[in-house]
């Protein structure tokens, strides 16, 4: 299972990198998308100067790949998560900390192009499609 971040889906939605090509060879029952990236894209929608095509593209994704909400699972990954970074002196973005929780909860392997903070999180499975 592969966990979608944001940036990974904006670069799919704008034909960037390789994200599409990545994206399209994999089954849509294998591709997730988490409640922390729909906040995410949502926002980025509701500043966007073209809502109606962004807006478009998320539900036909949205449709299709597997959600992931957060929940308890999540909320304990994400307080661990925090606690070893901050104690480890490397702390991330909450968000970030948020869909890293997600991935790891769910097993699933996050594909991100943001690896340089993401990497900072032990038992973190990454992939980078751009």
């Amino acid at each position: 299972m592969y966990l979608l971040d944001t940036n990974t889906l904006i670069y799919f939605f704008k034909g960037q990198g390789n994200a599409a090509e990545r994206l399209l060879s994999v089954s849509p029952t294998d591709l997730g998308i988490s409640a922390i990236v729909l906040h995410e894209l949502e926002t980025g929608i509701a500043k966007s100067t073209h809502p109606e095509k962004r807006r478009r593209q998320l539900e036909a994704l949205v449709n299709t790949a597997v959600f992931f909400p957060f929940a308890k699972a999540e909320a304990r990954a994400a307080a661990l998560i925090r606690r070893d970074l901050e104690e480890a002196g490397t702390p991330i973005g909450t968000l970030d900390t948020l869909i890293a929780a997600t991935a790891i909860a769910n097993r699933a392997t996050l594909v991100t192009h943001n690896t340089r903070e993401f990497s900072r999180i032990p038992d973190l499975a990454l992939d980078d499609w751009f």
